[in-house]
């Protein structure tokens, strides 16, 4: 019998998801916390819920794509939260990017509801959401991950079974603070190579194809010179994920210098109104501070 499947979170990442587990057959129960996106994935065929609670009921598998630990922490545990009304036996998945403390917690609290958690972030953005190219990191017991294989299979390009739960959220964190620096470390190269006078084009073809290069400065340096920040990877995230890792890695005795440089990036963006921009717009401050100060200013 197909699998009914329970999404909570419609975000950038989540609703791609929902769109292809509806066009593999499966039954899918939807939440958003803004109900209109909801409404929007019903008239694909989902059904939609008011709470996290009514859309777990019937679901086999509960899938969350959310924001943050505090996002994580109300849909799974809050008064209406999936805890409180998710169908007995159901395997639970955490998806979102959240810190290996609160998916240690989160497993605690399924164990003791007699449920099963994998914790599975992904890699990609938008495009590969929706053309179901992710790459799903998890962590948890191989037997759940194979109760569970074909509705990751919907979504994703590959699956990666990294070791016990928690695995998968460590393996992202690291993964994005890698991606995070690099690209602070690019808008902070653009941004002197604009300033400098430096033929910018022929620059960025200097470094794309040489040792710095990689698909991430390539994709990203793009939309820094076309200044199209269009959601692919939300900038607050970013900032967020960055100060997720550098907590994690403390508790292994481990301090993220580059990383909490790289957090003050995406801090600076913030107060300067790209929040909600793809993670690119974190160039635009120092933009900024260029067109502010004359030529061979210096403070």
């Amino acid at each position: 019998m197909m699998q009914r499947i329970a999404i909570l979170g419609l975000g950038t990442m989540g609703m791609g998801m929902a769109k292809n587990l509806l066009k593999a057959g499966f039954t899918v129960f939807a939440y958003n916390r803004t109900s209109a996106k909801a409404v929007t994935l019903g008239a694909l065929g989902a059904n939609v819920a008011d709470t996290p609670a009514d859309a777990a009921a019937n679901a086999d598998i509960v899938i969350s794509m959310l924001s943050d630990d505090d996002a994580s922490r109300k849909t799974w545990t809050g008064e209406h939260g999936v805890l409180s009304g998710a169908k007995p036996g159901a395997v639970f998945v955490e998806s979102s990017t959240v810190s290996p403390a609160w998916i240690a917690e989160l497993a605690l609290l399924a164990s003791e509801r007699n449920h099963r958690l994998l914790d599975a972030p992904v890699t990609g953005s938008r495009l590969q959401a929706e053309s179901g190219q992710l790459t799903f990191l998890v962590g948890g017991d191989s037997a759940v991950l194979e109760r569970v294989r074909p509705v990751l299979a919907a979504m994703s390009k590959e699956i990666v079974l990294l070791g016990s739960v928690g695995s998968g959220a460590r393996m992202k964190l690291i993964n994005n603070f890698l991606a995070g620096v690099q690209v602070a470390s690019l808008a902070e190269a653009m941004a002197w190579t604009e300033r400098s006078g430096l033929d910018r084009d022929q620059a960025l073809k200097i470094l794309c194809n040489g040792a710095p290069g990689s698909p991430l400065i390539n994709t990203i340096s793009a939309r820094m010179v076309a200044e199209n920040y269009d959601v692919n990877f939300l900038l607050s995230l970013m900032r967020k994920d960055l100060h997720y890792a550098g907590a994690d890695a403390a508790t292994l005795s481990i301090e993220l210098h580059t990383a909490k440089a790289a957090e003050m990036r995406f801090v600076d963006a913030i107060h300067a109104g790209h929040a909600d921009q793809d993670m690119s717009a974190v160039i635009e401050p120092l933009r900024a501070q260029i067109r502010q100060k004359p030529e061979g200013h210096s403070s």
